[in-house]
């Protein structure tokens, strides 16, 4: 008979369920989810309604009453695994209602014996079609992959690593091993969709192992170190909130999502101002006029007609490869926002310049456009690493009359020059001819002006900004969007 599994006795939530969830809501919030009173409430109907049978149902309920963007589901699935956890303790042995000889399996888990332990998960992940249902031992194996492979000791006692029990099981050679199973039964000559079928089952079950391991090291480090340790460390971050310079490439996928959102609550602020500034100021002449009438007492203020300001807007932006991914952002945000602008021009450079405005037409897809820049336009002329001095000179010499006294002058940049010539004479000469300018830096604060980086000489010329981060980007720009 199988080994009964042992679970260190379930604490008790300091405040009880309602402190509980209250303090879920903390973490979401900290984490920059809005939730609101009234959704904390819904949150707690749901749970009184759906009971803590079924942890799943539980997820989704409390998602539906607590979340408004999309974008926003794996930062809360991360926190629900952390204060909702699927078990306590190691669970890595079976329950004895379990009775694995009737599918021909034998009794208990593997022993440490990685060669068997890959074998036995082949076999689970084999039977297992759909991982969502997944059958108890799986979840056990999970488990004692973490236990046996991914334990290492640390300064604060045993941890865990799920690297490291990751790369015991050598997935890359199981998901090799688990395509051929699946294409067994088509024999020696599947079909092509029957490949990419077959393909894509095995990257989705191994991709959902990966994703198991990780999470039941998490829940074992937050048990050990507190669930503050893992909310700093192993939470991942909303697509606002990453930094451009720091982005994968999954990430700034996602990121570029949220540009519509983005420019439709940029939208709606500056309509909400331009309503606020509608009355105008007073026209202290008209209203002196006027107070002739009534013996000179200003009983009628009479209020000047305002006169909304729709300047041009003049981008000049590094596409080199250290800022690409905070540039194409940039671009797409403000493509999104032409309205707001009488015209729009677009010109991008690594060490010359050229105008890429056409790339950006209102029927054009801004994705593909961002693509189309290193491709299709004269970006470099020299050895292909950032110039901003040359950019400068090129764009002078190129488009003289671009900047007038009803543009505004957007530069897109980390101001890294490769120790060469700045220009800021230059730089200088374009912010005056401009009626507005603004230099928005992807780079923190405290690196500007290290190595190469010629931000303190031009931050001299023109108003830097530090724009890190998507929702960092939306702040500056919301105060930069003519009223």
């Amino acid at each position: 008979m199988a080994a009964r599994r042992t679970r260190p006795p379930q604490p008790l939530a300091p405040h009880g369920l309602p402190g509980h969830l209250v303090e879920f809501v903390e973490a979401l919030r900290g984490q920059g989810i809005s939730v609101g009173p009234s959704e904390t409430v819904d949150a707690g109907q749901v749970m009184a309604a759906l009971g803590l049978s079924n942890r799943e149902v539980l997820r989704e309920g409390l998602a539906c009453a607590v979340l408004r963007r999309s974008d926003h589901r794996d930062t809360y699935d991360a926190l629900f695994d952390l204060w909702w956890p699927a078990a306590l303790g190691d669970r890595t042995v079976l329950d004895e209602d379990s009775d694995p000889e009737a599918d021909g399996e034998p009794q208990g888990l593997p022993p440490e014996d990685v060669e068997a332990m890959r074998a036995m998960l082949l076999d689970l992940l084999s039977e297992n079609e759909d991982l969502a249902n997944m059958d108890q031992r799986l979840a056990a194996m999970v488990a004692q992959i973490v236990e046996q492979y991914g334990k290492y000791n640390s300064s604060r006692g045993p941890s865990y690593s799920s690297y490291q029990a990751l790369k015991s099981m050598a997935l890359d050679e199981l998901e090799g091993k688990l395509l051929a199973g699946l294409l067994a039964p088509y024999g020696d000559a599947p079909t092509p969709t029957q490949e990419e079928i077959a393909k894509a089952l095995a990257a989705q079950r191994i991709s959902q192992i990966r994703k198991m391991v990780e999470s039941e090291t998490k829940r074992r480090t937050a048990e050990q170190l507190g669930r503050d340790h893992v909310q700093m460390y192993g939470i991942p971050q909303l697509s606002e909130n990453v930094e451009f310079l720091r982005a994968s490439g999954e990430q700034l996928r996602q990121m570029r999502k949220t540009v519509q959102p983005l420019a439709r609550t940029l939208a709606t602020r500056l309509a909400a101002k331009r309503r606020r500034h509608r009355a105008g100021q007073i026209d202290l002449r008209k209203t002196l006029r006027k107070s002739m009438s009534t013996g000179g007492v200003p009983i009628d203020v009479v209020m000047a007609k305002p006169r909304p300001a729709r300047p041009e807007l003049v981008v000049l932006c590094d596409v080199s490869g250290s800022v690409a991914g905070f540039s194409h952002f940039t671009l797409l945000l403000v493509s999104a926002l032409r309205q707001q602008f009488s015209r729009v021009r677009v010109f991008a450079f690594i060490d010359t310049t050229d105008e890429v405005t056409h790339m950006f037409g209102p029927e054009a897809d801004l994705a593909v456009a961002v693509q189309r820049i290193t491709r299709e336009s004269e970006v470099y002329t020299r050895d292909g690493h950032s110039d901003y001095g040359h950019a400068f000179v090129s764009f002078l010499q190129k488009y003289p009359n671009v900047l007038s006294p009803r543009s505004s002058l957007l530069v897109l940049g980390d101001g890294r020059n490769n120790y060469r010539n700045p220009e800021v004479e230059l730089l200088t000469r374009m912010v005056n001819a401009s009626r507005h300018a603004h230099w928005l830096n992807p780079e923190p604060r405290h690196l500007w002006g290290s190595g190469d980086s010629a931000v303190p000489r031009y931050a001299d010329a023109i108003t830097m900004h530090e724009c890190r981060s998507a929702r960092q980007l939306a702040s500056v720009i919301d105060g930069l969007l003519p009223v």
